[in-house]
């Protein structure tokens, strides 16, 4: 393994930038995506994570060191590379590199991702050097903007970022899902949501938010469920079910459009038809419980009234309308202890979910919290949670209770629609699912 940089002043740079330094020497530190050579002439494509550089080296170019470290180069190798840069259009970025030096960091054993084509079991367990791939690259930068959106949409709303803990007490939605640990002389819980603690902060700065990931030990095997997955979670003091529905909406216009902006050559790449996320304007369809047991029955599903909707209901659902979805109204019985309920039928819940179109189902569920302490209470007993591992919720209805309301939306699976992802093993880096815990 060699020293790092080339002898010399030339400017370290990312491939990204080398637009601004055409007619100029540059270094350019990387890994060895191909390598070819016509005798005369070796072409190298490197990556370093911003972007492709092909390099071009003529045997009078470099010297006898430098022509036979290149030609040693195999698929992944890291190198330092010093040249001029050049436009070429035919090249990846527009930009060509001249070689003049190589310098080899380490030479990589033979590599197991070849261009052929691969089992989805081989890929994931082998996601560590998987993730070097240009679909996947692609994906997590698009991931990344999601994200960055999402932070900057709520900041911009005024709501402030409050860490909600990983380590509870007690569940938020119920205990068939936890993940249940010691923590030291007690049990504990990894969190669900931070739902619960959004709520205490909302009551003390009024507009507050969580960004983490949340654990849910469903025994579930689908394209759209993952045992660790990353939620963001608002929570509003003094909003009701119609605030957090219209801040949704304006939560997803602007995601869609800055990664429609931002991310264009990505979701290119991942040959995503991107005019069906131009069609994401406000005002997004909305539907009532009672309208969606309607459809799902007109459909020729078997649904009972009084159930929750399952994945093939939310893709049908779904896939009748070209903006998100809203369903509203759902019956209290199948929403967590905690949801108002709706003073025109008791029945039912002021809460709502968020569909996304194309068939991809489920991306936001939220609602209107209760504010009375005697029903939140009778709704812990019903649900067969211990009251005593509420009794801190429940000062929230003791001291200055107010109506409040809220939401999670992952970000898997809107990564997953926008995307157009089949699955949500892709949309983070190392997938946590039911049958996979390695890498």
């Amino acid at each position: 393994m060699s020293s790092l940089p080339i002898a010399g002043t030339t400017p370290w740079i990312r491939i990204a930038d080398a637009r601004d330094h055409l007619g100029g020497a540059v270094e350019v530190r990387g890994w060895v995506t191909h390598h070819r050579s016509s005798g005369k002439v070796q072409f190298l494509v490197l990556r370093d994570g911003s972007g492709l550089m092909q390099c071009v080296a003529g045997l009078k170019d470099v010297s006898t060191d430098d022509w036979e470290a290149a030609a040693r180069l195999t698929q992944e190798s890291s190198v330092v590379v010093r040249g001029t840069l050049r436009a070429d259009t035919r090249a990846p970025g527009g930009v060509e590199m001249g070689l003049q030096a190589v310098r080899i960091v380490a030479l990589a054993e033979p590599y197991p991702i070849s261009p052929k084509e691969h089992g989805t079991d081989f890929l994931m367990d082998h996601r560590h050097l998987w993730l070097r791939s240009t679909r996947q690259q692609a994906i997590l930068r698009i991931r990344a903007e999601v994200v960055g959106a999402f932070r900057d949409f709520m900041d911009r709303e005024g709501f402030l970022l409050v860490d909600s803990p990983i380590f509870t007490p007690s569940a938020c939605e119920g205990t068939s899902t936890l993940f249940e640990t010691t923590y030291f002389d007690q049990k504990a819980y990894l969190t669900q949501s931070g739902q619960l603690y959004q709520e205490a902060a909302a009551l003390a700065f009024g507009r507050t938010y969580c960004f983490g990931p949340a654990f849910r030990a469903e025994k579930s095997k689908t394209r759209r469920h993952l045992i660790e997955f990353w939620m963001m979670e608002p929570e509003w003091a003094f909003a009701t079910l119609e605030d957090v529905i219209a801040l949704e909406e304006r939560l997803l216009v602007y995601t869609v459009g800055r990664a429609l902006e931002a991310r264009a050559e990505e979701l290119k790449s991942l040959e995503r038809d991107t005019t069906k996320l131009a069609r994401v304007k406000a005002p997004f369809a909305r539907m009532h419980y009672d309208e969606a047991v309607a459809r799902l029955h007109a459909a020729g599903l078997p649904f009972e009234w009084g159930s929750d909707l399952g994945g093939t209901d939310e893709t049908v659902l779904s896939e009748q309308s070209e903006t998100p979805l809203f369903v509203t109204h759902y019956p209290a019985a199948v929403k967590p202890f905690y949801m108002e309920p709706d003073p025109a039928d008791e029945r039912l819940s002021l809460s709502c979910d968020c569909l996304a179109p194309e068939g991809y189902g489920e991306i936001i569920g939220g609602g209107q919290r209760m504010a009375s302490l005697e029903l939140l209470e009778r709704r812990i007993d019903e649900h067969g949670l211990p009251q005593e591992a509420f009794e801190w919720y429940k000062d929230l209805r003791r001291y200055g209770s107010a109506p409040h309301a809220g939401f999670g939306i992952g970000v898997e699976r809107t990564l997953a629609w926008i995307a157009g992802l089949d699955h949500v093993r892709e949309t983070i880096p190392f997938p946590r699912m039911l049958y996979r815990l390695r890498p």
